[in-house]
């Protein structure tokens, strides 16, 4: 018997990029994350099944992701994007040799290889279809795609419920179309929930407002066909706000939702039941009111030793050093050598050395994932450990986690003591027996709302909360409307408001990532959302509108056109 089942769960968003510059803030970033992380991880989980091994991971594709990859524009500047790091490696090869460096001459011949690899691998055995490669594996049962929100929109700080339902909506449509199916987990943009209750805008944005009731996330998700999504474990640990209750649930039938409604069971244990962020709850106080969805809670603690700064197997002195790199190819040729180390004193990269922690820190992850589910096993029956991360961190910003995920999958999918699971598998074999109310946060810094909302970011949502009631009012107004040209301007400034709620767009400017991009993304969004939304009114109006003002929506429409099926009834209550 195993101690318990281990559910990975990767996070794949890049922003909408495509048609605003090429590098650093243009569509580089989604290139570099194909490149860097998507490609080596399709590499690895194929790797894995030619051995007999299903991954088994529960892998989210965001909306905006799916979008770009699918878009004929990427394929095309991918193609240049491999092309370029092929040749600027060359390019190296030629600089360390002239220098009299064999050494890094060396390294810059694997940079060489890898990307030819790379861009084979993409053209001939994906056949230059990433997203497909991956619907392929869903469909096969070797990994469970999850969904979003159509631009990673932070739930708890919107307006406007019907923004919260265009952004649902909108990742549901886009899930579908290009999945084939709907999407039966979602991630919460930042993690970040919201229970039922009374809100209003903080009086810092705009003066406040009056309070209203709002319902619970989970109520918006259950109504749209969501099974499950994933917390932070300090959103169940925090003090006595989540009493675990009783209940009793009926299986779904295959092929329908896993579960059918759910009813509170009487006992005499009511409000005593333990927590633990090792087991699945069904979500909210009200739960029998709707359709029950399911959260999953990421264990922080083990997670740490993946990602964090100071503790994080990314910082190992042998690994491939991110922030370094030799212009114009922007290839790394240094390890990190100390975490403290200033960038003019890393030494070069030894492959050998990296590739030998590789799986010792594959087998020390294992270890901690099966010391942690043995010890909750002695108190729950089959607990659940949720490790979730960012896709981009494997490959991307740590070179070498692409092959610790694959030799973590394979030491833990041959261990007796753990059980790799999907979380709807996990859910289906062994389905929550309480439910509990959640309170408001995020997995953003203390757990609350401060990376997105804070003296820096409130004229940004100062901003979102106008063209979210602008959008709500257009909606209402001409929602119903069978003119294809009215429709056309309306879903455009419906792209726009969406664009405009990234939650990317106050991160960068809180963390000072990328402040003047964001700044500028921001006000550009802004300016086209009311633009367009003029050009609806006064079309709206029977008002006749020029060539320039179809010119302009012609240009607006050619640079943003991701969610081509998007329609202004998504707005509606």
């Amino acid at each position: 018997m195993a101690d318990g089942a281990f559910c990975l769960v990767l996070h794949s968003h890049i922003p909408y990029v495509l048609g605003h510059g090429q590098w650093p803030h243009g569509h580089h970033m989604i290139c570099e994350a194909a490149a860097d992380s998507y490609l080596p991880l399709l590499w690895e989980f194929r790797a894995l099944i030619r051995d007999g091994i299903s991954p088994n991971v529960t892998f989210g594709i965001t909306p905006t992701v799916m979008e770009q990859l699918s878009d004929e524009r990427f394929h095309h500047w991918f193609l240049d994007y491999l092309g370029f790091r092929v040749n600027t490696a060359t390019w190296d090869q030629e600089e360390w040799q002239r220098l009299g460096e064999g050494h890094l001459q060396h390294l810059a011949w694997r940079w060489q290889e890898h990307f030819t690899a790379m861009r084979r691998f993409y053209e001939e055995d994906l056949k230059g279809d990433i997203l497909g490669a991956f619907r392929e594996l869903d469909e096969q049962g070797h990994i469970e795609v999850t969904g979003s929100a159509a631009t990673h929109g932070y739930f708890p700080l919107l307006r406007e419920d019907t923004s919260i339902l265009a952004q649902i909506r909108q990742g549901v449509a886009t899930f579908q179309r290009f999945m084939g199916r709907r999407p039966r987990g979602f991630w919460l943009p930042e993690c970040a929930y919201r229970p039922r209750s009374e809100w209003g805008e903080a009086p810092a944005i705009r003066g406040g407002s009056d309070l209203v009731f709002r319902p619970g996330v989970e109520e918006l998700l259950a109504n749209h066909g969501i099974e499950f999504f994933f917390v932070d474990n300090h959103m169940l640990n925090r003090g006595d706000y989540a009493l675990p209750v009783d209940v009793s649930a009926g299986s779904g039938q295959p092929g329908d939702r896993l579960f059918e409604r759910i009813r509170r069971r009487p006992t005499d244990n009511e409000g005593r039941w333990p927590k633990s962020a090792h087991s699945a709850y069904f979500v909210g106080d009200a739960f029998e009111d709707h359709p029950p969805v399911v959260a999953l809670f990421r264990d922080e603690e083990v997670c740490r030793h993946v990602w964090s700064a100071d503790l994080g197997y990314p910082g190992d002195p042998d690994y491939l050093e991110f922030h370094k790199r030799r212009f114009p190819g922007r290839h790394r040729y240094w390890r990190v050598t100390s975490r403290g180390a200033d960038l003019g004193h890393k030494w070069a990269y030894e492959p050998e050395w990296a590739d030998n922690k590789v799986p010792q820190h594959a087998g020390h992850f294992l270890s901690i994932i099966k010391g942690t589910l043995a010890a909750q096993s002695r108190e729950f029956r089959l607990p659940v450990l949720m490790a979730s991360f960012d896709t981009e961190l494997f490959g991307h910003w740590w070179y070498e986690g692409a092959r610790f995920i694959g030799y973590l999958l394979r030491y833990a999918n041959q261990d007796p003591a753990v059980e790799v699971k999907t979380v709807r598998d996990y859910l289906r074999e062994h389905p929550p027996t309480s439910a509990v109310t959640l309170p408001e946060g995020s997995w953003g810094a203390g757990g609350g709302h401060s990376v997105w909302l804070n003296e820096d970011t409130h004229w940004v949502w100062q901003r979102i909360y106008d063209v979210e009631q602008d959008m709500r009012a257009l909606a209402r107004e001409w929602g119903d409307t069978q003119d294809e040209h009215l429709l056309k301007l309306l879903a455009q400034a419906g792209r726009e408001a969406l664009l405009l709620q990234a939650s990317d767009l106050p991160f960068l400017i809180s963390t000072g990532g990328a402040v003047e991009a964001a700044q500028w993304r921001i006000n550009a969004h802004y300016t086209d959302f009311k633009a367009v939304a003029e050009l609806a009114r006064r079309y709206g109006r029977h008002e006749t509108l020029s060539e320039s003002d179809w010119a302009y929506f012609g240009e607006l429409a050619q640079r943003n056109r991701l969610f081509p099926d998007h329609h202004p009834s998504m707005w509606r209550e």
